[in-house]
């Protein structure tokens, strides 16, 4: 089997228009006269916070939408993590659909290739798989350096019908998790109406832990049956979906001047939300005054800039579809 490299890209043939300032991550959002007007003669006691949510698990409301990854799920999230995991507890990180291309289920196009006609970021795999293995390998990197059990798993191919067969990342993911340590798949959601948004789908082998907990109220999530249970969780695999392929996570990513950034950010937040759940921060999982160690930059960035260490052998069968999951 050959081992192919993914190599830096050149500049995206699809433009959003679109500027991302990480920095201060400024989000400007434009409310109609009507809108205005409504909001005024609202009585006090019935308004809500604009683009906020109730989490299970604290009291406080947490934004309905992030600057960089987007809407969070608004589905009803009907479980909360308290199940303590050992701080020392192995965390397996796998890219959703990295055994799944070329059938079924390969992941979302996104919306710049699915939608705009843009080319794929890398031929033969999805756009979802292709962001998946660098924030994947990106978050591994930065979890190992700041001391963490971390490590990630690759399928030996891109093709592989059977996903209980030997390999994959169910039975990968299954015998980890079954073994005492906690498994995650990395996601992108579908683009448009067919996406929910950012957050965890749980596992269901066993009562929810902290760490389901942080990521939770990281990124947001899921109800525990979503889509009737899906077949990683079924298996004990947490599948985070950092946020729809679309728009101005999309772009952010696309745009090699806002690239390294973008995927820092991302990985520093699931690194983050990792190590709440371990207990290895003050507070409580997922705390947002938990400090951001940025000392991972280099190792991030050098993970975006020499490509993916993964092979990328098989192919995408036909246009590859927005809405598939494994």
């Amino acid at each position: 089997m050959s081992v192919f490299r993914l190599q830096p890209l050149p500049p995206p043939t699809v433009q959003r228009g679109r500027g991302l300032v990480l920095g201060g991550w400024l989000l400007a959002a434009a409310v109609s006269g009507a809108a205005q007007a409504q909001m005024l003669v609202e009585p006090p006691a019935l308004r809500q916070p604009r683009l906020a949510s109730a989490e299970p698990g604290t009291s406080e409301l947490v934004p309905a939408a992030d600057p960089l990854t987007g809407p969070r799920s608004r589905l009803q999230r009907d479980w909360i993590g308290r199940r303590r995991v050992d701080a020392s507890t192995a965390i397996l990180v796998m890219a959703g659909h990295a055994d799944s291309q070329n059938i079924g289920g390969s992941g979302t196009a996104g919306e710049a290739v699915g939608r705009l006609g843009g080319a794929a970021m890398y031929p033969g795999i999805s756009d979802e798989l292709y962001w998946n293995m660098v924030i994947a390998t990106s978050a591994v990197a930065l979890g190992q350096q700041r001391g963490l059990d971390i490590r990630y798993y690759r399928p030996p191919f891109r093709t592989i019908v059977d996903g209980n067969e030997a390999g994959t990342n169910w039975s990968v993911g299954r015998d980890h998790a079954a073994s005492g340590g906690y498994a995650l798949e990395i996601h992108f959601d579908a683009y448009g109406t067919d996406g929910v948004g950012s957050g965890l789908i749980p596992p269901v082998h066993r009562p929810f832990s902290s760490i389901d907990e942080s990521l939770a109220q990281e990124f947001g999530g899921y109800p525990m049956a979503f889509r009737d249970v899906l077949g990683g969780p079924k298996r004990g695999i947490g599948l985070l979906e950092i946020g729809k392929l679309e728009g101005r996570l999309e772009a952010s990513l696309r745009d090699p001047l806002t690239r390294q950034q973008s995927v820092q950010a991302i990985a520093e937040r699931i690194v983050r939300a990792l190590e709440a759940g371990l207990g290895r921060l003050q507070g409580e999982p997922g705390a947002g005054d938990a400090p951001m160690n940025t000392s991972g930059n280099g190792t991030v960035n050098g993970a975006v800039n020499s490509g993916v260490n993964s092979g990328v052998g098989g192919g995408v069968g036909g246009a590859a579809a927005n809405r598939t999951a494994r």
